[in-house]
């Protein structure tokens, strides 16, 4: 699967003094009982940035995700440190203020559109209710923009859309429906859990890529939850990758993918079958239980390289060759020529 939207915006980014983040994670801890799920998160998304969150099924990035948009909230879950949103801490925001700005400020496309659409309801009055709620547009105003929107997805027919249901379309359409309620209000910043999962490989690039170039026409800012490196590396400017609720490695998305560092996203990186692969290396182990957790590093259960204060220590996240990385051991293991993967 290829995308190619003919601008490289990675490299138009990296010019000229860094901007204020839209999106500044600091020391984010979730909790639910005893078990954190989520453990000093520290993440940072400039204005107009692609960011890419990876990992293994279980790693935590739908759960951060959530917490983003306020759909985790106490006393469900206990919460610390900061979540600022263009300076607005949204940790402990209370729901009506967070009902103000999920969807006109910041958007989400949910995996599955089919479970995530209203059955109930026409795809026109759920492209409609947002526009009406957030932006105060007439009826009239609002439907002569939800057409605008299908159309501008995709959709073909649009207006005769409006008075379809959401089992009378297509994956791909109801998916397509899903982006534009998203991106209806023109939000600063758009979350997609795993926006292709539930599609038809043929027309995962094809969503993608619209995704990304409404992205980029708004000028927003995009955060990708994805399990699929060679995606990620063709979507996002920038990656963090998560194991079990802790960030391990954040960076540019050229750097961290095409010569990964940390063991935990070597791993990952040697788990993509490519053209060329002579054997698979699969990672050894299983995520712990929340309960078991070690105090450390979470991933030393797993790793070849784990000391004994790995186990017990949490290492920082260090700045070491253009990227962030928590590993104690890690000046040792890049001197191992074998540990590094090349673009």
């Amino acid at each position: 699967m290829k995308i190619d939207i003919g601008i490289d915006f990675a490299a138009a980014a990296a010019d000229g003094p860094a901007p204020a983040p839209l999106l500044d994670i600091q020391d984010f801890t979730l909790r639910r009982g005893k078990n954190a799920f989520l453990d000093r998160v520290n993440i940072a998304l400039a204005p107009g940035r692609t960011l890419g969150l990876l990992g293994e099924s279980g790693a935590g990035k739908s759960t951060l995700a959530m917490a983003l948009i306020g759909l985790l909230q106490a006393p469900a879950v206990q919460m610390e440190g900061s979540i600022r949103f263009d300076g607005q801490e949204l940790v402990n925001l209370p729901e009506k203020a967070f009902q103000k700005m999920r969807g006109s400020r910041i958007g989400l496309i949910f995996q599955d559109a089919s479970s995530s659409l209203d059955p109930c309801f026409t795809i026109g009055s759920q492209v409609c209710e947002p526009l009406r709620r957030h932006l105060k547009l007439s009826r009239a105003q609002a439907v002569e923009r939800a057409v605008e929107l299908l159309g501008s997805v995709g959709i073909p027919d649009a207006r005769a859309r409006l008075s379809a249901f959401p089992h009378q379309l297509s994956g791909g359409m109801q998916q397509r429906v899903m982006i534009s309620i998203a991106l209806a209000c023109n939000p600063e910043l758009l979350i997609a859990d795993e926006p292709t999962s539930a599609l038809d490989v043929t027309i995962q690039a094809q969503i993608m890529e619209l995704i990304l170039t409404r992205v980029r026409a708004l000028g927003s800012s995009a955060i990708f939850v994805l399990h699929d490196l060679a995606l990620a590396s063709q979507v996002c400017d920038d990656i963090a990758v998560m194991y079990a609720g802790q960030i391990v490695e954040t960076g540019p998305a050229r750097a961290v993918l095409g010569n990964p560092l940390h063991p935990y996203t070597v791993g990952l990186r040697r788990c993509v079958v490519e053209l060329d692969s002579q054997r698979l290396q699969p990672l050894p182990g299983t995520v712990p239980a929340a309960a078991d957790m070690p105090a450390g590093c979470r991933f030393a259960t797993r790793c070849a390289h784990a000391q004994p204060r790995c186990m017990t220590q949490r290492p920082p996240l260090t700045t070491l060759r253009g990227r962030s990385l928590a590993c104690w051991e890690i000046e040792h293991i890049i001197d191992q020529p074998s540990q590094g993967v090349s673009a």
